[in-house]
Formats: structure tokens, C-alpha cells, sequence
């Protein structure tokens, strides 16, 4: 079975095509993959919060947000496979908590270490988004070299999969498009 997305070019091309005809808003997408990644976090603090003030209440709202983050993850990730929705949740769970720590980082001038954890969260926001928009394909997995983006790329890029995918999400999610 040949993947239709042979090249980073033919991509960028065929999302350009599915923006024109509103079939996708992938900067919306990209708003609503934040506000996932902050209803994980609040249910993280809510148990957190229960835990340290032996406050059930605080326990008792966690399915409220947990009910929200679902229907809200559901509108990007509309069919999967396997794992696929529950890695996608931990891609972006993980992806905001290095955010977290390299702001903290930055705020106390560790400038070198807080760039690191920005771009290993960059990282895996374009895996999720890799992995959501079919870019990466598990039976291709083993028959490409580790730098390309597909069996069908020619160029790969020297920082790998994770660099590449980087780029990919650079040039396909314009989050300045209203």
C-alpha cells in the first residue's frame, strides 16, 4: 500500500488544498490542543489538591474536567488505533509539563536548560501531530531510516523523525491564521 503523503512538500500541498475547502482548521486544532493540555493539568491539581488537604471535593471534580478533555480530544482525534488516543493524551500531558519546567528554568536565568525543555517539548507536540495526521504510519516504522519522515522520503533531515516533524508542524500549523 503506497502512503500518500510521499514527501513534506506533497503534505504541506494536500493540507494547503484541505484548509481552501474548510474541511480543516488546523490553527484552531492547535488552540484546542493547549486548552487539552491545561484540562490534564487541572485534573492533575485537583487530585493533587484533594490528596494535600484531604478534601474530597477537590476529587469529586475530576470527572467534570476529565469528561470536557475527552469530548474536546475527540474533535482532533477522530479515529485510532491501539494506544493511539491514550499516547496522544500523554504526548500533550508531558509536552505542557516541559513548558512548565523550562519557563521555570528561564526564570531562574538557566537560559541553556530551559531552551532544552522547550524544544523537547516542541518535540513531542509535532509527534502528536505526526502521529494524528496519519504522517507516521507503524507498519512503515521499521522499513524507513531513522532521519526520514516516511519510506518515501528522499531527503531525510539530520535531526531525525522528531526534527523533521518539526518542521512539518512549522509550515502546515499557522497559529496567527484568525
Amino acid at each position: 500500500m503506497k502512503n500518500p503523503i510521499q514527501d513534506l512538500e506533497t503534505f504541506i500541498e494536500k493540507a494547503d488544498q484541505l484548509k481552501k475547502q474548510d474541511k480543516m482548521d488546523l490553527s484552531s486544532d492547535q488552540d484546542l490542543t493547549f486548552a487539552i493540555m491545561n484540562l490534564v493539568s487541572i485534573e492533575e491539581h485537583f487530585i493533587f489538591s484533594g490528596a494535600k488537604t484531604g478534601k474530597n471535593e477537590y476529587y469529586d471534580l475530576v470527572n467534570d474536567v476529565r469528561d470536557m478533555r475527552k469530548a474536546l480530544l475527540k474533535k482532533i482525534i477522530k479515529e485510532y488505533e491501539g494506544e493511539v488516543w491514550c499516547i496522544s493524551k500523554h504526548l500533550l500531558a508531558a509536552c505542557m509539563r516541559l513548558m512548565e519546567v523550562g519557563t521555570k528554568q528561564l526564570g531562574m536565568d538557566r537560559k541553556e536548560e530551559a531552551y532544552d525543555f522547550f524544544n523537547k517539548a516542541y518535540q513531542l507536540y509535532s509527534l502528536f501531530w505526526g502521529i494524528n495526521l496519519d504522517l507516521i504510519k507503524t507498519n512503515d516504522l521499521k522499513k524507513i531510516d531513522e532521519d526520514a519522515l516516511n519510506k518515501h522520503d528522499k531527503k531525510p533531515k539530520k535531526d531525525g523523525l522528531m526534527g523533521k516533524l518539526g518542521v512539518l508542524v512549522q509550515k502546515v500549523i499557522d497559529c496567527c491564521i484568525e
